[in-house]
């Protein structure tokens, strides 16, 4: 079984990491910026339902996630250290875990203690709607989004959203952290 997850996961990095159109993973062009994000209600590993339309007034990051992708787990703490950063700022982190059975997102996530919500995609269904139209089209629509970063505005709008880029991997995540302080600066827009 082991064998096979590593298997998985550098499979998924490679079709990631080559089959990318260019302008994606040079960053020239982020997608879906300016459009309203998806809305969703998830449940997360405390038991409560977190909604997009409920944080509407703060800035909200959402990471994609599972447990077996290792971009993932390298941004993982830097994540955490984002979310206790900014919170007093009223920014609101989530990741999302996505298709994967609730005890094992459990056990990973207690290796890193998140300090925010670890929501959970048990079909895929939102990851699948955050899946930029014609990106990685050899993919199941679901897995876009892994090891990916949004940043909405207060008022409901995508401003920043990076795609997995192995080449220019950023697990310190300083790009989403220069885009919160612009649009903390900025009072909300870019």
């Amino acid at each position: 079984m082991k064998i096979f997850t590593i298997a998985t996961g550098f499979i998924f990095i490679v079709i990631i990491g080559f089959g990318a159109p260019a302008s994606m993973l040079a960053g020239d062009k982020q997608p879906m910026i300016g459009e309203s994000a998806p809305l969703f209600a998830l449940k997360g590993l405390d038991g409560k339902t977190y909604s997009l339309e409920e944080t509407r007034g703060k800035i909200v990051v959402i990471h994609f996630a599972t447990t077996w992708c290792p971009f993932c787990n390298a941004e993982a703490p830097h994540l955490d250290q984002l979310a206790k950063d900014y919170k007093k700022q009223d920014v609101q982190v989530f990741l999302v875990d996505v298709k994967e059975e609730r005890n094992l997102v459990e056990k990973w996530s207690t290796r890193y203690n998140f300090s925010f919500p670890v929501l959970l995609d048990p079909d895929g269904a939102v990851s699948a709607r955050y899946a930029p139209e014609g990106v990685q089209p050899d993919l199941a629509r679901d897995e876009v989004p892994l090891a990916s970063n949004l940043i909405i505005d207060k008022d409901g709008t995508i401003r920043f959203y990076s795609l997995l880029n192995t080449t220019a991997f950023d697990a310190k995540l300083r790009a989403v952290r220069k885009t919160l302080d612009i649009l903390l600066k900025s009072n909300n827009s870019l």
